[in-house]
């Protein structure tokens, strides 16, 4: 089996300004050869068939990314519209500054097959493709966040997956997210 980092992902997890909420320690071409070269601790499907998620003990010093509110940190939650790229349409995003969260104990990597790749327009010749990875404290999946849930059930010429809506998970996703927030270093 082969992986690739996508370009997207590459955007996302190894932005040109390094920043303090991403992967650190390591450069793209290592975390992809390290992805190639180090079996997964598990393999979970992912929200669709064409998705899987590789979790891996964490060889970095990348800190979780998904963090509780508490009365202590409510107030440095933020909020503004965000595109994740310059095609797609700003949503209302919110996320913690001035935490220094924990070294995650996990990178669940999340994986979508060749097929579902060529779909949104990456072509490769590599069995799976990197789209995203989670820095978790468990091994287990940080439910995805509902606009992602959203943009997904509109398509991909939206920057989604084109896979409908699941209101169970969607509920159970409302239900992690009111909770907690992703936070910017």
């Amino acid at each position: 089996m082969t992986i690739i980092l996508t370009d997207f992902a590459r955007a996302r997890l190894f932005p040109r300004e390094p920043r303090r909420n991403t992967i650190q320690d390591i450069t793209p071409e290592q975390f992809e050869r390290h992805l190639n070269q180090a079996p997964p601790l598990h393999v979970l499907d992912g929200y669709a068939p064409f998705c899987k998620l590789h979790v891996h003990r964490n060889w970095t010093s990348t800190r979780c990314l998904a963090v509780p509110i508490t009365e202590a940190n409510r107030h440095l939650l933020r909020s503004d519209y965000d595109a994740r790229t310059k095609d797609e349409l700003p949503v209302l995003v919110r996320w913690f500054e001035g935490l220094d969260p924990p070294v995650a104990e996990y990178l669940i990597v999340i994986l979508y097959s060749r097929e579902q790749l060529a779909k949104e327009g990456t072509v490769t010749d590599a069995d799976w493709g990197v789209v995203g990875c989670m820095y978790t404290a468990e091994p287990i999946e940080t439910p995805m966040a509902p606009i992602t849930m959203m943009r997904n059930a509109l398509g991909v010429e939206e920057g989604g997956s084109g896979v409908s809506l699941d209101r169970e998970a969607y509920r159970r996703s409302v239900a992690f997210w009111s909770t907690h927030a992703n936070w910017r270093g």
